[in-house]
C-alpha cells in the first residue's frame, strides 16, 4: 500500500467529490487525463446522467402515488402528476444552464448546486441554499433507510402469508432490516465520488423498472380480475374519511407527488459528471432531463393510475408493501428486491453531494492534519487501486450509523422526509433557478418574461406551503400511537 498526503491531495480538493484522481484508477497523470480546468477528466454522458436522474427520482416513492391519485381522483390526479412533471423539466433546463458562468461553453465550472448559487446569487442565499440542500439529503438518507426496510419486511410477511394464508397476522419488526441497510451503505459509501457510482446508478435504474413494471402489471391484472375500473372523478369520497381529513390528504397527496420529483437538489452535480463539450454539457444535460423526467412521468402515470383503478379508494400507501396484492408472491419477493437493491444506490446518488462538502470543507480547514489528507493506496485485483481517506471513512460511517438511528427512532419518518421535500421543493426546484437564470440571461425586471417567471414561483410557493401542512398533519397522527423501536408491521 501507497501513502499519499498533503498538496497533491489539498490540491485535488476543489472538485467536489474528494477523490478525483481514482476516476482513472492506477493512472499515472498526463493531459489525457485532464480536463478543461485541470481537474481529472470526466467520462460521463447522457445515457450515464439519465441513469443518476431515474436513480434519484424514481423512488419507492412511485408505488404509493396510486394512493395520492386516490385522494386527487380521476381528473385532478392525472393533471397535478403531469403539471409537476413539467414544472420539474421546465426548472431543471433553466438551472443546468447555469452550469458554466458566463459562455456556455468555455466559461468558469460550477461543481455544485451551491457553487452555481454563489455565482449568481452571492450572499445570504449561498447559506440559506446549503442548509435547505443538506437537510433535505439528510432527511432523504433517513426516508431510503426506512422504505428498504419496509420492503424487505414485505418479503419476509409475503413468504409467511403464503404459507400461512392471507389473514394471518404475520407480524415483521423493521430494526434488523434498518441495520443490514446501514451495514450496507457504509461499504458503498467509501466508493468516493460521482463518476465512480456510474455503474451503481444503472443497476438501480434498472431495479426501479423492475418493480415498476411489476407494480404496473399486477395493477393491469387486478382490473382484468374486478372486472372493471374502480375509483371516481373526485377522489376518496367524504364519509370513508371526513372532510378535515379529505382536505389534509388531498395536500399530502401534493406534498408526495412533488417529492417524487425532487432531484434538482443534486442535477448541478450530476451535470460536472458529463465529459466536456463538444457538445456543451448544458445540451448533453437538457437532453437526459427530457428522457429521464418523460421516462419518470409515464411510469408515474401508469403505476398510480392502474393502482388506483384497480383499488378505488382503498388504494394502499404502498402497492407492493401494503398488500394489496398477496399473490404471486415470488413476484412480490422479486419485486421488493429490486426496491431494496435501487435504494442502496439512490441513497449514494443523493448522498454524494453533502459527502463532498464535508470533506472539502474539513480540508479547507485543516489543510495540514493527515488524518483528513493523507491517502492510502490499495491494491485490486487486476492492477487497479483503491484510494482509501481515513476521513472519509470515519466521517462516511459516522452519517450513515446516525441516519440509521434516527430511522429506528422515528420509523414514520417518510411524513417528516415528506415535509422536508416540501418545504425543498419550491426553494430548490423552483426559487433558486429561476433567480439565476433570470441573473444569467438578464432578464429584464418587469418585463413580461420575469412576470411570468415570478408566477411561477409565487404559485409553486403556495403548493409548497400546502404540502407541508399536509405532511405536519401526517407526522400528528403518527405519534398519536407512536412507540419508539417498537414498530411492527
Amino acid at each position: 500500500m501507497v501513502e499519499k498526503s498533503g498538496a497533491k491531495y489539498q490540491q485535488k480538493v476543489g472538485f467536489p467529490s474528494m477523490d478525483v484522481s481514482s476516476l482513472e484508477l492506477g493512472h499515472t497523470g498526463g493531459s489525457k487525463f485532464m480536463d478543461d480546468d485541470g481537474r481529472a477528466k470526466r467520462t460521463g454522458n447522457v445515457w450515464t446522467a439519465s441513469a443518476h436522474i431515474i436513480t434519484a427520482v424514481i423512488g419507492s416513492g412511485v408505488l404509493s402515488l396510486a394512493w395520492a391519485i386516490g385522494q386527487l381522483g380521476w381528473i385532478a390526479g392525472p393533471i397535478v402528476m403531469f403539471l409537476f412533471g413539467f414544472v420539474t423539466y421546465y426548472t431543471s433546463s433553466l438551472l443546468s444552464d447555469c452550469y458554466r458562468t458566463g459562455d456556455p461553453i468555455s466559461g468558469k465550472r460550477n461543481y455544485t448546486y451551491m457553487d452555481a448559487v454563489h455565482a449568481y446569487l452571492g450572499g445570504f442565499k449561498v447559506k440559506l441554499c446549503g442548509w435547505i440542500q443538506y437537510l433535505n439529503i439528510f432527511g432523504v438518507a433517513i426516508g431510503y433507510t426506512i422504505a428498504a426496510s419496509i420492503s424487505m419486511m414485505a418479503i419476509e410477511r409475503s413468504n409467511c402469508f403464503h404459507k400461512n394464508g392471507d389473514t394471518s397476522p404475520c407480524p415483521a419488526s423493521s430494526n434488523m432490516y434498518m441495520i443490514i441497510f446501514g451495514i450496507t451503505e457504509i461499504l458503498f459509501s467509501q466508493i468516493p465520488d460521482f463518476d465512480q457510482i456510474w455503474w451503481l446508478s444503472i443497476v438501480a435504474a434498472i431495479m426501479s423498472f423492475t418493480y415498476s413494471t411489476i407494480g404496473l402489471a399486477l395493477g393491469i391484472i387486478q382490473v382484468i380480475a374486478n372486472g372493471g375500473v374502480k375509483g371516481s372523478l373526485t377522489g376518496i369520497s367524504i364519509g370513508t374519511v371526513t372532510e378535515m381529513e379529505k382536505i389534509w390528504r388531498s395536500l399530502q397527496a401534493f406534498g408526495d407527488i412533488a417529492f417524487a420529483y425532487s432531484y434538482s437538489i443534486i442535477l448541478i452535480e450530476i451535470q460536472d459528471t458529463i465529459k466536456s463539450p463538444p457538445p456543451s454539457e448544458t445540451k448533453v444535460m437538457k437532453r437526459a432531463t427530457l428522457i429521464s423526467v418523460g421516462v419518470t412521468t409515464l411510469f408515474y402515470l401508469l403505476c398510480g393510475c392502474t393502482g388506483y383503478a384497480a383499488f378505488g379508494d382503498l388504494a394502499p400507501g404502498n402497492l407492493l408493501t401494503g398488500f394489496g396484492f398477496f399473490n404471486p408472491y415470488w413476484l412480490l419477493d422479486i419485486a421488493n428486491a429490486a426496491i431494496v437493491i435501487h435504494l442502496v444506490g439512490a441513497y449514494q446518488v443523493y448522498c454524494q453531494p453533502l459527502f463532498a462538502f464535508v470533506e472539502k470543507w474539513a480540508v479547507q480547514t485543516w489543510p495540514d492534519l493527515e488524518f483528513i489528507t493523507k491517502e492510502i493506496s490499495v491494491s485490486l485485483p487486476g492492477s487497479r487501486t483503491f484510494n482509501l481517506n481515513l476521513f472519509r471513512l470515519v466521517w462516511r460511517t459516522i452519517f450513515v450509523v446516525i441516519t440509521t438511528i434516527i430511522s429506528m427512532l422515528l420509523p414514520f419518518f417518510n411524513d417528516v422526509v415528506g415535509f422536508l421535500g416540501a418545504l425543498g421543493f419550491w426553494p430548490l426546484t423552483v426559487y433558486f433557478p429561476i433567480e439565476m437564470y433570470i441573473v444569467q440571461k438578464k432578464v429584464e425586471k418587469w418585463s413580461t418574461r420575469w412576470v411570468c417567471f415570478q408566477m411561477l414561483s409565487l404559485a409553486c410557493l403556495v403548493i409548497t406551503i400546502a404540502a407541508a401542512a399536509g405532511s405536519i398533519a401526517g407526522v400528528i397522527t403518527d405519534l398519536q400511537v407512536y412507540k419508539p423501536f417498537k414498530t411492527t408491521y
